[in-house]
This record gives structure tokens, C-alpha cells and sequence, in this order.
């Protein structure tokens, strides 16, 4: 297990005070890139090799938000890797060591050179090694598509947008469609999150986002003009949380 321990930066909260639900995903991924780096398969290796992992699903289960200026670390490890897959958890706890958030991840193994997904080797397995998953109620990595949705403003893809890889980042999307749901009277204290990844988009690119709000869910879809996804992203609003989420919210150190 790779730990990162820092403190709720202002730049990573909201007008209330406490982290966003961007800012949560973003330190999950920090502490997967910084774990890759420090096990010398990072962004500068991928380079060379010409390879790169790319994100193909979200699920993250919030608890609480942690506050400003709060101690928090951030906790990950692969649990599987098959064929051009590779599964990967998150967990998130305060300087008390409860779990604030915890996610599931699923990634694909790309060869850019090709465009198509390759296995990793032996050797790059080797270097992450795999633990047990954490104990949570797995979701679907497939999040259905809204039909009917309210369509809203095009978004262009800016250049604050795009990560190493050239593409949109994975939490852009996320912003995207939580400020898409603010804009139209949602509050963004959510309690859980998935995400499906179609297709990259780049700089210069329009997403035509639509979204839709039923059960205490609201799926969004940015997709392109002909309505093709680049991801979908499903936003649980507070109050629909599963009851055994808490129940099963625990990690040994």
C-alpha cells in the first residue's frame, strides 16, 4: 500500500469550507501518479516506452468531506491486473485514521504507438505487486447513458483541460458535469460517484453535454456533436447513499 499524507489545501475547497468532490479524485490520482513515479514507472518511463495508463472507470464512495486545513492520507494499491487491465483502490482517512472516502478504479494499458490496448509486462507487474481489494460493494464499471436528457451549453475543451497524455484529464470531466449540475440548481454535496470513460477528448474539442435526474441519481453525458460519449459520469445525491457504505468502511494500517 502507497501512502500520501498532506493537509486540505484552499485550492481544493468549496465556498463551504470543506473538499470538493474534484479535489478528493484529484488526490487520488496524485498518489497513484506519485507511486508510479517512485517505483520508476512514471510519466517519464511511459514516455519512452510509449505506453500509458489510461483510465477507463471511476466508482468513489464519500463518507465526509474533509475540512480546511484538515490532516488527511491518501492510501493505494493495484488489486489485479488481467490481460490490459489493471484495478486499482483508493482510501482516504483523517489524522484520526477514519476512512473519509474510498473508490475502485479501472484502467487500461495503451501502446500509443499503435493506438491499442497491450499487456503490461512481468517486470512492471512485479514492481507494483497486488494486495486484497478493499472490502465495498463492487458497481458496474458500465454506466448506462441517459435517454431524454436536458441538453446544455457546448463546453470547448481549453488548454487547463488537458493532462501529460495530451488528453482531457480524468477529473475535468467530473468538474464538468458537477458545475453542470450547479449551474442548474443542484447542490454538489454528493455521496458517491461513477464514471465511464469512452473516448479521449483533445484541445480544441466541443462536448455537448446533456444531462438527466432520476432517484436521487443525476447522469450526466458529455458527448460529442452526433451525441457519441467521450465519458458518462454518475453523480449519487446525498441522502441515497447505500446504508452499508459506513458498515463496511474500514482499513487496517
Amino acid at each position: 500500500m502507497y501512502e500520501v499524507k498532506s493537509r486540505v489545501r484552499l485550492s481544493e475547497v468549496s465556498d463551504n469550507g470543506c473538499m470538493t468532490l474534484p479535489g478528493i479524485i484529484n488526490s487520488f490520482q496524485d498518489a497513484s501518479i506519485f507511486q508510479s513515479e517512485d517505483l520508476g514507472v512514471g510519466t517519464k518511463y511511459l514516455e519512452e516506452q510509449k505506453k500509458a495508463w489510461v483510465l477507463s472507470s471511476w466508482q468513489v464512495e464519500i463518507l465526509r468531506y474533509p475540512k480546511l486545513g484538515e490532516e488527511i492520507s491518501t492510501c493505494t494499491w493495484p488489486t489485479g491486473f488481467h490481460g490490459f487491465f489493471g484495478d486499482r483502490n483508493f482510501v482516504m482517512k483523517d489524522q484520526n485514521g477514519e476512512v473519509t472516502a474510498y473508490a475502485n478504479s479501472i484502467w487500461v494499458y495503451m501502446d500509443l504507438a499503435s493506438g491499442r490496448p497491450t499487456r503490461p509486462s512481468e517486470e512492471e507487474i512485479s514492481r507494483y505487486g497486488m494486495e486484497e481489494p478493499y472490502p465495498m460493494e463492487y458497481a458496474s464499471r458500465k454506466v448506462p447513458m441517459p435517454e431524454g436528457g436536458v441538453k446544455t451549453s457546448p463546453i470547448k475543451v481549453r488548454k487547463y483541460h488537458i493532462d501529460t497524455n495530451h488528453h482531457v484529464n480524468n477529473c475535468q470531466y467530473v468538474q464538468m458535469a458537477v458545475e453542470l449540475l450547479e449551474e442548474n440548481g443542484m447542490e454538489p454535496d454528493f455521496s458517491g460517484l461513477r464514471v465511464e470513460y469512452k473516448k479521449s477528448a483533445v484541445y480544441g474539442d466541443i462536448l455537448y453535454p446533456s444531462y438527466k435526474i432520476q432517484d436521487g441519481i443525476s447522469t450526466v453525458l458529455l458527448g460529442d456533436e452526433n451525441g457519441k460519449p467521450y465519458a458518462v459520469v454518475e453523480l449519487k445525491h446525498k441522502g441515497e447513499q447505500n446504508d452499508e457504505i459506513g458498515r463496511k468502511a474500514s482499513i487496517d494500517d
